[in-house]
């Protein structure tokens, strides 16, 4: 089989495999036999059915079959090999006529990548130590969830949540029973119509809806105000998961949490703009058959969380679209990951590093690290999914001492990276 490539970008390759009857006529004659021993026709014992008939009944499916079959073995022995395909393979044509074969397909190669000078990478990074006054903030929160909303013979007002019937005078529709706590910044327009009104009163207002406003018609049925749970013990084991037993300890249980809270956050961020950072510095093409494969992992992963069912109607093709800029911005962190990977020689996995991974994975899931051993020595695939995470791990702990980072506290990081969104739309 003649096999010819042309290089379609410095990554991506078209792969044409050609063939004419001749060099196919020996597999096809094996072919023809293997089918001819577990045919059965009436008239006929099995496997004494004439070659001449099964070749006229069948011949037409047979070779198609086996020309697959061939195809499929010499991408994998001679096209594998060689190019090192990365991504899905694309078929762009398959031509089988006047006993002439002619295949093609679309794959990517590995793109070549030479890291900078990763001390000229910069990078800023959320450093945060939780306050006193954010741990009194937070025990308050607490006590609110576990409190209670009360009926009170008093005005609408910032304190209180109401529940009301909504009627719309343009479209007919009726929302009952409806909460509206007037204490979060999102209530502000109704807080407005209703401060200073009762339970019976009824007041009207309008909202933006599409292209026009929608006139409502709001009845106050309740006025509610939150009655705080108050801090005592039960509460205080309850909310600690018994690790603590009065205030003070309570406390530090708080202060603990948050502050893994914003270390656990600080990393991820870090990972992502660290990745960013490297992705913008680096300048390559990648294969546009990984790209499509990442965008098909974005509709399986849309699925999943859409319950093993994609909405009715749903564009696959323009979601993907909509997602070949993460897509790509992914395949080009894939490769320079590997990279790193392969250059930073301390990179190793040892059995202690896939314990202690699993050890964290088993207290956050609430079992047994044992259980979840075995369940991952039981499937190669995710253990080897676990294995990429902790190299990948260990590379950005190479890269907190590589790159250039800026530290700053919570809420200038915030600013920037609102101005960031807001560049980026």
């Amino acid at each position: 089989m003649d096999i010819s490539v042309e290089e379609l970008t410095s990554v991506d390759k078209e792969v044409t495999l050609k063939a004419k009857r001749e060099d196919l006529q020996e597999d096809f004659d094996k072919a023809y036999k293997k089918y001819k021993s577990q045919i059965q026709l009436p008239g006929f014992r099995p496997g004494k059915v004439p070659m001449g008939l099964v070749k006229k009944r069948f011949g037409k499916e047979i070779e198609q079959e086996e020309i697959s079959n061939i195809v499929q073995k010499v991408f994998e022995k001679e096209v594998v090999p060689e190019y090192e395909p990365v991504g899905e393979t694309e078929m762009l044509d398959f031509n089988w006529e006047n006993d002439e074969l002619e295949v093609k397909f679309k794959i990517g190669s590995k793109p070549e990548v030479e890291i900078s000078d990763l001390s000229k990478i910069k990078v800023n990074k959320m450093v945060h130590d939780v306050t006193d006054e954010e741990v009194e903030e937070e025990v308050e929160r607490t006590l609110e969830r576990e409190g209670n909303w009360e009926v009170v013979d008093e005005p609408v007002s910032k304190e209180t949540q109401v529940i009301v019937d909504v009627v719309s005078k343009n479209h007919g529709d009726e929302d009952t029973d409806q909460k509206i706590d007037l204490r979060k910044d999102d209530a502000e327009d109704f807080l407005k119509v209703l401060k200073g009104k009762k339970a019976g009163d009824v007041a009207e207002m309008t909202i933006p809806h599409g292209d026009h406003e929608d006139e409502l018609e709001i009845t106050i049925k309740k006025v509610q105000k939150l009655h705080k749970a108050e801090l005592n013990e039960e509460v205080i084991k309850s909310q600690s998961n018994g690790e603590a037993s009065n205030e003070d300890e309570f406390k530090s249980y708080i202060k603990s949490r948050m502050q893994e809270y914003y270390d656990q956050t600080a990393e991820d961020l870090f990972k992502n703009d660290v990745a960013d950072a490297l992705v913008e510095a680096h300048d390559f093409e990648v294969p546009e058959t990984f790209v499509a494969q990442i965008q098909g992992s974005y509709v399986d992963q849309l699925k999943q969380k859409q319950g093993g069912e994609l909405p009715e109607g749903f564009d696959a093709e323009q979601y993907k679209a909509g997602m070949k800029e993460r897509a790509v911005r992914e395949a080009k962190w894939s490769f320079i990951s590997q990279k790193l990977q392969e250059t930073f020689e301390d990179i190793e996995i040892k059995p202690e590093d896939i314990d202690e991974h699993l050890a964290g994975q088993a207290a956050q899931y609430g079992m047994p690290t044992d259980q979840l051993k075995q369940y991952y020595a039981q499937q190669p695939e995710m253990l080897e999914q676990l294995r990429s995470s902790i190299r990948e791990n260990k590379v950005f702990d190479i890269l907190q001492d590589k790159v250039a980072i800026n530290e700053m506290d919570k809420n200038k990081y915030r600013e920037l990276q609102e101005k960031k969104d807001k560049k980026n739309k």
